[in-house]
């Protein structure tokens, strides 16, 4: 299995691969190669900055030689006007890694910045239900956009099929039932000598009691309403870890944070989220 640094590079030399292909033409045929200058990353938008360190690999990758003043570090909240970091290089180097730091520093700082509302409002709410992502994720940046969320304040879910046994409807149905599935994660799990937890996802009170009496580590209320929430985490009754999902957004998340839950998933916090706006300019 590769590693997050290995997935990363991968990702960074594709990138690389995708966007300069034969040369940059358009900087190639008007700035000499030997030429030297400085740019600074500009924040335009108020949020949670992240992809700072992201950032600086792309740099060196591309350019050892570049030299990166970090001025504002990942997690930090920014506002308009804020310069998060001066990078001094060949003019050619800094033209040609512009558009790729942009585009992984904006969508992380945008991830980082949804995260961190939707937690703080979860916060401020008197809850303590903590905010999870979810494997809808831009295919290659899974790794970074996880990172994102962790930097905004929210916990990652499962990184992919490898970490954790989810098992859904699908699973359940295909299995024929909740015990089956359960039953068998279990058998499967000490057969092959893995140490990894069981959630099991409900669609109503039938397969709750059926859930409980498998003993899994998660269970998820799927599409419940905040009202059946409140009624599947008293029976839960702490005997394992609870979780909302199914259509909740941060207009109607509250209820169910109340109802007790200790996690609300949200596919939006990676596949609709918004770029934090920046630039990178000469100076």
């Amino acid at each position: 299995m590769l590693s997050v640094e290995e997935l990363t590079d991968r990702l960074i030399d594709l990138s690389f691969a995708e966007d300069i292909g034969d040369g940059d033409h358009t900087t190639l045929c008007c700035i000499p190669a030997d030429a030297m200058g400085k740019s600074r990353l500009i924040i335009k938008e108020d949020g949670i900055i992240a992809g700072v360190e992201v950032a600086k690999e792309v740099f060196r990758r591309f350019d050892p030689e570049m030299v990166v003043e970090t001025l504002i570090e990942d997690g930090a909240r920014v506002k308009k006007g804020d310069i998060a970091m001066v990078v001094t290089g060949k003019v050619q180097s800094l033209l040609q890694t512009e558009r790729l730091m942009l585009n992984i520093m904006q969508r992380m700082s945008g991830i980082a910045t949804m995260t961190n509302k939707y937690q703080q409002a979860l916060i401020d709410a008197g809850t303590k239900t903590r905010v999870l992502d979810t494997r809808k994720t831009t295919p290659g940046m899974r790794m970074l956009e996880k990172e994102a969320v962790k930097i905004g304040g929210g916990m990652n879910h499962r990184i992919g099929l490898f970490d954790m046994i989810l098992l859904k409807d699908n699973h359940v149905d295909f299995a024929g039932g909740i015990h089956n599935a359960i039953s068998r994660a279990k058998a499967y799990c000490k057969e092959k000598g893995k140490d990894l937890k069981i959630e099991i996802e409900v669609r109503n009170f039938k397969e709750l009691e059926e859930a409980l009496a498998e003993a899994p580590d998660r269970i998820m209320f799927d599409n419940f309403t905040p009202e059946d929430t409140v009624k599947a985490v008293q029976m839960v009754n702490h005997q394992c870890e609870t979780e909302s999902s199914g259509g909740i957004t941060f207009d109607t998340m509250i209820p169910y944070a109340k109802a007790g839950v200790d996690f609300i998933s949200f596919g939006a916090l990676t596949h609709s989220v918004k770029g934090l706006d920046m630039s990178f300019k000469a100076i």
